[in-house]
């Protein structure tokens, strides 16, 4: 009967042995849901992103007519530019659409100087802001 027992907890040892040397190394570690490369790119992406917004923003803020507004309502354009890239991903992506939305809607006629003025030095106001915080 110990003979029976000892031959079967070989046995068991011996599958368990060629068990481990057949599965690779591989099937025991953790899977990533992304990939490393794929998460590569999602950062490429955002930062590529990211980085037009901040143009968009910019280009917005350094118009001859845009510098002229905020010296108007005594706001350094050097701070609120230097600003910009200090916004959350968010407020950034909010202020580019408005930035971009105004100047089309200007040349196009739809909005007068003085509308894009204001919502110039609202934007400028806002960048201000949300960085003090």
């Amino acid at each position: 009967m110990l003979k029976l027992v000892i031959r079967t907890i070989e046995l068991a040892f011996i599958m368990l042995l060629a068990f481990v040397m057949v599965v690779p190394r591989d099937a025991f570690a953790q899977n990533h849901v992304i990939s490393p490369s794929q998460l590569q790119r999602d950062v490429a992406s955002a930062s590529a992103v990211r980085r037009q917004n901040i143009n968009k923003v910019e280009q917005f803020l350094s118009t001859p007519g845009a510098r002229q507004a905020l010296e108007s309502r005594h706001i350094d354009y050097k701070e609120v530019n230097n600003a910009v890239p200090e916004l959350s991903n968010q407020e950034l992506a909010r202020l580019a659409i408005m930035s971009q939305d105004a100047q089309q809607k200007f040349a196009a006629g739809s909005i007068s100087n003085r509308d894009l003025l204001w919502i110039l030095v609202a934007v400028a106001v806002i960048i201000l802001i949300v960085v003090a915080k």
